[in-house]
């Protein structure tokens, strides 16, 4: 037992003894001798990366000296003739988000010199492949216009915006008389649809031709037929001779 709880139990102390439930707090207990946690308390571990810390933006460096703080960083070749020449394929895909390949963007002059937009007349008048093109021919355009709008506040050009908008405002009235057109021939097909169920002549089930036209006889060969005959083919009010006046 130990001395302090014995002394607690001595009959002289037992009036001045505190509280059973304090009892748990005199006790000595052993304090916990490893930690919590098992992770390295080391606040810099081992990093085999060369390049960690350096920062060519911000232009920070390691945060401690490592085996490698003696290497020189790389630095820009300011000479233009001192650099390396980077080889870019002609026919590259990106090249199709610019109107030109030796400048990022158009002038003003150039945004402005745009035509008139297709009107829903003359696109009624195209075939599906002919929509379906010009459809992708108005969003590559759409986006070349992006793309120059967005470097044009990128260097902070101040102009060309008016002009921009313009030119797309005419693409986006050529978009929406596509749309136009190719809802009115939905609505035709589907009246056509319609009308086809009640057709004896056309199928719709799948099997078989969709469309069997029906026996009929020639309106001139019926006119030839009775006049070999010798019968009076009745003439039509308009074929009539006019009766002479008494």
């Amino acid at each position: 037992m130990r001395p302090v709880v014995r002394r607690l139990l001595r009959p002289s102390q037992l009036q001045n003894a505190p509280p059973t439930f304090l009892l748990p707090s005199l006790l000595n207990t052993s304090q916990q001798s490893s930690p919590f946690s098992s992770t390295s308390s080391n606040p810099y571990p081992r990093d085999m990366n060369r390049e960690r810390g350096v920062s060519t933006q911000r232009r920070t460096g390691l945060r401690q000296p490592v085996s490698i703080s003696k290497t020189p960083l790389p630095k820009p070749v300011l000479d233009p003739k001192k650099r390396s020449k980077v080889e870019v394929d002609p026919d590259h895909g990106l090249w199709q988000f610019f109107h030109s390949k030796e400048k990022p963007m158009n002038t003003p002059e150039e945004d402005h010199a745009h035509g008139r937009a297709w009107t829903v007349e003359e696109l009624r008048q195209k075939s599906w492949e002919d929509l379906h093109s010009l459809w992708w021919v108005c969003c590559k355009e759409r986006n070349r216009i992006s793309t120059e709008s967005y470097e044009r506040q990128r260097l902070d050009a101040g102009y060309g915006d008016a002009e921009a908008r313009g030119r797309d405002a005419q693409v986006r009235v050529t978009m929406r008389g596509i749309k136009q057109t190719l809802t009115e021939r939905y609505y035709s097909w589907q009246d056509a649809q319609q009308i086809a169920k009640t057709d004896t002549e056309v199928d719709l089930s799948g099997e078989g031709p969709a469309y069997t036209p029906m026996d009929y006889v020639e309106e001139g060969d019926v006119l030839e037929e009775e006049t070999q005959l010798g019968t009076e083919v009745p003439l039509s009010s308009e074929a009539k001779p006019e009766a002479k006046a008494v």
